[in-house]
């Protein structure tokens, strides 16, 4: 499966968010991923759809929508007409998570779901026939620059075995950089979302290089 590469917009410079997006486009960005905060589920706020549908018509790359809130059911139809195409809800957030993820499928975008570090594997089984991706939070979310929990290694390898070789995307987000992304991709990550390790550099080229190349020895299994 194909590693991509999707810079976190929550570690970019909020003044100048349509020059942002373009720059990490052009250093070839793979998606853009777009962490939205409540306040509630996390305690950071962060933005809504009508940011989100502005950010769509800058956007020359897919847009990843991270719902770290605790009524995703609310976003879901203008995320999807900005239109986002693919989002992801946190277990730990959704009373009806098959009816969560089939809105999400029904609007149009890829459905997925986000698990925090502490949360155990065994809450997605039921659910599989509805995901087409999962998110592995490898700091606790809310907020952008924390240390990569290498806990969260074993937890992507037993996903993997979970799910399949190949099978299914595999994202991370949280302390992602290019001395990890080896690693990621050979415990099966397939995802690489990274914030500060991208939007923290000048060259945001050689910073998205420096992750795929990584990545790529990574990936040699």
């Amino acid at each position: 499966m194909t590693i991509r590469i999707a810079p976190s917009l929550l570690s970019a410079d909020f003044a100048r968010l349509a020059d942002e997006i373009e720059d990490v486009a052009r250093a070839g960005a793979d998606l853009l991923h777009l962490d939205l905060m409540d306040g509630h589920f996390v305690p950071n706020l962060t933005f809504g759809p009508p940011i989100v549908q502005s950010l769509a018509r800058r956007s020359s790359i897919a847009l990843d929508a991270h719902l770290m809130v605790t009524n995703p059911d609310s976003l879901i139809a203008d995320l999807a007409a900005a239109p986002v195409a693919r989002i992801s809800v946190h277990v730990e957030a959704c009373h009806h998570l098959q009816r969560t993820l089939q809105s999400i499928r029904d609007a149009g975008a890829e459905a997925g779901v986000a698990i925090n570090p502490a949360t155990a594997l065994a809450l997605l089984e039921e659910s599989l026939d509805w995901i087409d991706f999962v998110l592995v939070m490898s700091v606790n979310p809310g907020f952008g620059g924390q240390a990569f929990l290498a806990q969260s290694l074993d937890k992507i390898r037993r996903l993997r075995a979970m799910l399949g070789e190949g099978s299914m995307d595999i994202s991370v987000d949280g302390g992602v950089d290019h001395t990890n992304a080896g690693a990621l991709v050979t415990a099966g990550a397939t995802t690489l979302i990274a914030g500060s390790a991208v939007f923290g550099c000048d060259d945001r080229g050689a910073a998205i290089d420096r992750i795929r190349t990584a990545a790529s020895d990574g990936g040699t299994r």
